[in-house]
């Protein structure tokens, strides 16, 4: 009798039952990525959690875009993240500093000034990469095999889209987009109809998700689903471990506007849904969908039309999350930071 194992990326392997072989574990491949972020709080725990977890993520670099804060300050907080976490080999690179078509909007008004407001970090030491962002993920993706590189923005798709735009070749080499942005059920945080991430480059947004490129997303519709309680924050401090209980400081700080806002028990982690999604995907479901880009309404800029009932004739586009193991999320999210 034969058995399959499941390996990562949907390749399976037989394995025999005998003793030889019944106690062998199957040779586990970290996958390759990059990182696309605008640090913000949320993207820190979402760093954090790939940088903690080598068996499963090898992070090959990190891009800056503009949007939580401006691009001086989320190249300079991603530096300061990979440092709290030991991680000073990192390459961390500055990309674009504004949408494709429009005025940035940031929000400080959630995240602080800093847009790591919280806890008090030394700043960086480690330097940033004198190449730009948006050359560096066309780079990796042409000089690495082809399909072997997935890309995972948690801020607006900037950089992204002007990739994409700068060389349409890579497109066929991407493995694979998972990406947070967007909402359905949720509809909109920084405008009735929009997600802001979506929102701050509608153009872009565009962009990708007319790629052909496979994608998956984590939308409001997720990520309002973990809530960082009390009790999981102090889950956090009792690691008793330096990033944890910065981490701890960083929620506890910008939990207030969410609360306020929404009346939750806490605040939610959007980004490191991206990045728990690749550890455990087992924690998400979801439909595999037909998701659009709203770029011309004044009311609906930016809404992610997203057809989950299947009410139209336009082809699936986008693996897009609907649910997710909130506690499950959280344990492997304080498990992997009390690593570093």
């Amino acid at each position: 009798m034969r058995a399959f194992v499941r390996l990562p990326h949907g390749q399976a392997s037989q394995a025999g039952t005998d003793c030889a072989h019944a106690n062998r574990s199957p040779v586990l491949t970290a996958r390759d990525i990059i990182i696309d972020t605008d640090p913000g709080q949320d993207d820190a725990a979402a760093i954090l959690l790939a940088l903690g977890s080598p068996e499963e993520i090898n992070v090959l670099g990190i891009t800056a875009v503009a949007g939580n804060v401006p691009l001086p300050l989320t190249q300079k907080n991603t530096r300061i993240v990979c440092e709290l976490a030991g991680k000073v080999d990192i390459p961390v690179f500055a990309g674009c500093e504004a949408p494709i078509a429009r005025k940035l909007i940031t929000a400080e008004h959630v995240h602080g000034t800093t847009g790591l407001d919280g806890p008090t970090l030394p700043d960086p030491t480690m330097p940033l990469q004198k190449q730009h962002g948006v050359d560096f993920i066309v780079e990796t993706l042409r000089d690495r095999p082809s399909g072997s590189v997935t890309l995972c923005p948690l801020g607006p798709l900037t950089n992204i889209a002007t990739a994409l735009q700068r060389a349409p070749d890579i497109s066929e080499r991407i493995q694979e987009i998972v990406l947070m942005g967007g909402a359905y059920f949720e509809v909109g945080n920084i405008t009735p109809a929009a997600e802001f991430n979506i929102y701050v480059d509608p153009e872009a947004a565009e962009i990708v998700f007319k790629s052909g490129i496979k994608i998956t997303v984590m939308p409001l519709d997720v990520t309002h689903k973990v809530l960082v309680t009390p009790d999981r924050v102090q889950a956090l401090r009792d690691c008793k471990t330096k990033v944890c209980d910065a981490m701890a400081e960083m929620v506890d700080f910008f939990e207030r506007f969410d609360t306020d806002k929404y009346g939750s028990a806490g605040a939610p982690l959007h980004d490191p849904c991206v990045t728990a999604y690749l550890i455990k995907p087992e924690l998400f479901s979801g439909r595999y969908i037909n998701v659009e880009i709203e770029t011309q309404s004044e009311l609906t800029l930016g809404m992610t039309v997203a057809d989950w009932w299947g009410v139209s004739t336009r082809k699936p586009n986008a693996m897009f999350m609907g649910d997710v193991d909130a506690q499950g999320f959280f344990d492997l999210l304080t498990e992997r930071l009390a690593r570093l």
